[in-house]
């Protein structure tokens, strides 16, 4: 077995220690365990897959900095899955969350620096983002209500939209914007999240981030509107950052 396939095994036993730790801290509901572990497990078995598919011998430090912080969105995640029924620390749901939120500049920054940019790289990094996302929109909407979670689930509306219409599946130019939205988006999120702003700041940072998301999705989509003649392509580049080096 190629050593790079180890990648994900090391990721996923990274995670279940993570979440071990977490637990000794505040303790996890049954739902944040499960949905932490069905996190690692359904990540790293795509990752893996997506390793064994395109034969990549190395995974790379931009790759391993991506991994990290799908460890830290699963940590995440089993804290927001655990804050339905019980209280979790907010402070330390904060850390994690923007902590894997700032990594999100050092793997693209790696993948240029060595020269690793690949396809694949660019869609863990997408992935994790859009997860991260969901999840964080998902704990903002149980104060701010389920408007918030249009912010988590707008990615996946995009992907599932393409599924329906083949021509929304073709490759979208690089647009750096993509990006910022993206981490405004997080920061914005997180901020609420945090309980130290007032709630109409609260409100405001939140619909911000939805209407800079809704900015970029739409104006993606009116030009694949506008270019739908162009051959649709696999459904893996469908939507944002489909290249590392936009990072």
């Amino acid at each position: 077995m190629p050593k790079v396939h180890l990648a994900p095994l090391a990721s996923l036993l990274a995670g279940v220690a993570g979440l071990i730790l977490v637990a000794l801290v505040s303790p996890l509901s049954a739902a944040g365990w499960t949905t932490g572990l069905a996190y690692l497990l359904a990540s790293n078995a795509l990752l893996a897959r997506g390793l064994h598919r395109r034969a990549m011998w190395s995974f790379g430090p931009a790759n391993a900095a991506t991994a990290t912080r799908s460890t830290l969105v699963a940590l995440v995640t089993a804290l927001i899955a655990t804050s339905f029924t019980a209280a979790v620390p907010v402070p330390l749901l904060i850390v994690l969350a923007s902590t894997a939120l700032a990594l999100d500049a050092v793997d693209g920054w790696l993948a240029r620096r060595t020269h690793s940019e690949s396809e694949l790289g660019a869609r863990f990094d997408m992935e994790v983002d859009a997860f991260l996302l969901l999840v964080l929109s998902a704990y903002v909407a149980q104060t701010l209500g389920g408007w918030v979670l249009v912010i988590g689930l707008l990615r996946y509306a995009f992907v599932a939209a393409g599924w329906v219409l083949p021509w929304m599946r073709a490759t979208l130019p690089p647009r750096y914007w993509r990006k910022v939205v993206t981490a405004v988006s997080g920061i914005a999120l997180i901020a609420a999240a945090s309980g130290l702003l007032p709630s109409p700041a609260s409100l405001a940072v939140t619909l911000l981030a939805l209407a800079l998301l809704l900015e970029s999705f739409g104006r993606d989509v009116v030009w694949l509107a506008a270019h739908r003649l162009t051959p649709a392509i696999p459904a893996h580049a469908d939507h944002p950052r489909n290249v590392r080096s936009t990072t």
